[in-house]
């Protein structure tokens, strides 16, 4: 088992439950998402701020089995990845 954290910014937290819950998660309560194998705490932090721009974060707490490691990383970060311009 595993424990990763991550601090995401710029991506809405009912969002992130959505994505956790297309991976074949279960939203056991606010915040708390459970899948096979793995379980993510969810919770909104302090926003990100340059100058006067404000963005929205929020903090993950993965704990995953060993095996499923690089597959669920892929498919989130996919699920999370956003270009800019």
């Amino acid at each position: 088992m595993q424990k990763i954290e991550r601090e995401i910014r710029g991506i809405p937290f009912f969002l992130l439950v959505e994505y956790l819950e297309e991976m074949g998660g279960i939203v056991i309560e606010k915040g708390h998402v459970k899948g096979p194998g793995w379980e993510v705490h969810l919770a909104r932090i302090e926003p990100f701020r340059i100058g006067s721009l404000e963005v929205g974060q929020s903090r993950l707490d993965i704990e995953i089995e060993d095996h499923q490691v690089d597959e669920f990383m892929e498919v989130f970060g996919k699920k999370t990845l956003r270009a800019g311009g």
